[in-house]
Order: C-alpha cells, then sequence, then structure tokens
C-alpha cells in the first residue's frame, strides 16, 4: 500500500507540473457584431496606446482628473483603445476610419487581421469614410505605398483634406506638429493617385454619401472633423471619430478638452451637442477611443452623462 500511495504522489506532483505551463497572453480576434436595423455593424480593433490624460486634458480643476480615473480603477498611463466600424448595408460595405497602421508603434496595426478574422476582405470593402485625418484614423488606409482596400474610395471633409494635405500649412505648423500632415499626405496619396479620393463638402443638414449613411460636420478637433450616422429604420448609430477621448472625464463633465484639438473653443460644444442628442434620442453612439468596441448607448446623469455599453450578444 506504502508503494502504491508514493506513486500515486508522484504521479499527480507530474500531473500538476505539466499542466502548469507558461502564460499564453495575447487576446481573441478583436470584433464584435451587431445588427443594426436592416445593417449590420462591425466593430474592429486596431489595438491600443497609452496616454496620459493629466498631461493632454485640458480645462480641469486640479486633481479632478485624477479622481475620475481612480472612481473608474483606473490610472497612468491609460491604456486607450482604437477602434474602426464597418457598415454593411446589404448593397454596400463602409469603413469608418482605418486605425493607424505602423505609423503609432506596435501597439496599433491590427485593423486589418481583425477585418479579416471578422469574415471579411479588404477587397470587399466599397467606401472608406475618415472621421479626419489624424493618423490613428487614416494611417491603415496604406500599407507600403500602395491602398491597402483595392477597390474602395476614399472619403473626408473637404475643410480636412484641404488643411491635412497642405504643405503650405505644413511649412507653418510646429514641428511637433508635422508628423500629423505627413501621415495624412503618405496615406492618402495612392487613393488620390488612382483617382479614388473624393473629398465631400460639408453641410448641416448631412451629405448622403450611399443610402443610410450620412456625414455631418462637427469642425473643432480638427477643421474638418466630421461624424457619420448610419440608420436603418428606426434604429441609428452615430460614429463620433474624436468627439471624446477620456471616457472617465469627458462624459461626466464634457467641457473638458485636450491638447489634439485644433480648436478647443469649437471642439466643446461639438462634443456636448452629440451627447445630449444621444441621451435624448437614445441612439448608439460609437467612438474610436471607447474601449472596445466602444458601442453604447447615453443616459444624462446631472451636468454629466453616464455611458451604458451595448450588452453583449451572441446571437449573429
Amino acid at each position: 500500500m506504502r508503494h502504491t500511495l508514493a506513486a500515486l504522489g508522484l504521479a499527480l506532483a507530474a500531473l500538476s507540473a505539466h499542466a502548469a505551463g507558461p502564460q499564453l497572453k495575447g487576446q481573441a480576434p478583436g470584433w464584435y457584431r451587431m445588427a443594426l436595423g436592416g445593417f449590420e455593424v462591425t466593430a474592429l480593433s486596431d489595438g491600443t496606446l497609452d496616454l496620459n490624460p493629466e498631461q493632454l486634458l485640458q480645462g480641469a480643476q486640479p486633481g479632478q482628473v485624477a479622481r475620475a480615473l481612480q472612481h473608474r480603477y483606473l490610472g497612468v498611463p491609460l491604456e486607450t483603445s482604437v477602434n474602426g466600424y464597418l457598415v454593411n448595408t446589404g448593397s454596400k460595405l463602409v469603413l469608418i476610419d482605418t486605425g493607424a497602421a505602423s505609423l503609432f508603434g506596435p501597439t496599433l496595426g491590427r485593423l486589418l487581421a481583425n477585418l479579416k478574422a471578422s469574415g471579411y476582405s479588404p477587397e470587399q470593402v466599397d467606401e472608406i469614410y475618415i472621421t479626419h485625418l489624424h493618423g490613428d484614423h487614416i494611417g491603415g488606409a496604406t500599407a507600403e505605398g500602395k491602398t491597402v482596400f483595392p477597390n474602395a474610395v476614399l472619403r473626408v471633409d473637404q475643410r480636412d483634406a484641404d488643411f491635412w494635405l497642405s504643405e503650405a500649412e505644413m511649412a507653418k505648423a510646429p514641428d511637433s506638429a508635422k508628423g500629423f500632415f505627413q501621415g495624412a499626405m503618405v496615406s492618402v496619396k495612392p487613393y488620390k493617385d488612382a483617382g479614388r479620393f473624393k473629398p465631400f463638402t460639408g453641410s448641416k443638414d448631412g451629405v448622403e454619401l450611399v443610402p443610410g449613411v450620412k456625414a455631418f460636420p462637427t469642425y473643432g478637433h480638427t477643421p474638418g472633423h466630421s461624424v457619420y450616422v448610419a440608420q436603418s429604420g428606426a434604429q441609428k448609430m452615430v460614429f463620433w471619430g474624436d468627439l471624446m477621448h477620456v471616457a472617465a472625464v469627458q462624459f461626466p463633465d464634457p467641457s473638458i478638452t485636450i491638447a489634439f484639438d485644433s480648436d478647443p473653443k469649437s471642439a466643446a460644444p461639438q462634443r456636448q451637442a452629440a451627447y445630449a442628442a444621444a441621451a435624448a434620442e437614445g441612439h448608439y453612439a460609437a467612438a474610436t477611443h471607447l474601449a472596445f468596441p466602444g458601442i453604447g448607448k447615453l443616459r444624462a446623469d446631472g451636468k454629466g452623462y453616464e455611458w451604458i455599453p451595448v450588452n453583449y450578444s451572441a446571437n449573429r
């Protein structure tokens, strides 16, 4: 019996040692799909980047940012999502923002792989709508000087194109900002060369780009920043782009701006109007820098707002 127990102990010890393998790390492919009336929306993760809200956010009271982060059990640096969105209208496949590719370092550039993992191919994308020409929104459109989406038309508000694609504006910009211009120029060039770069003129009444998807001007974060609205039947989703960056701070206090805003005095009212409309109408919102998948609804909460992430559904 003694020998049997000893043998059993050795076997259990060996099994235990075998089971405790190295941590595998990594995440599942970053995509999430939901219905929007007769449309289908797929959120695509491009990865994350670290931000320091205490240095970047502007207009906050002393200690306000730190307290807001702590309230949400967050710290600095803040790991911040970068998201893009596919809208399948049934007749068109529209990609809203393309991620950063290699422009912002190795923790980003995953949108294309996640698009493929979600079941689509880059050749299927018909239209690309860019909220604005910052690198984490346009960088993924191009790789090695070629279009990543070979059949897609690239669209952005004309005001953003006139600013970020201008050599004269780049020459006037501080050295710290020149990379934004260079990234936009490199990313747009192959589409322009192929005759597939088609800026639109913004209108407060909206510009319908394909049936069911409109662009609306929300100038402030950049000279031509736009949001896109997809609507099918009674269901509506507004793709905010960079109307906001730090949920823990800017939902409770929408007046707080960020250093990346070209015109903070215009950016703050645009954010406040978008929040108010989302809370009043109950429509979905999707934003580049909300924690993936970045889709949810808003409810008014005193002078600020409560963000309610979309309820997970496996029924797609």
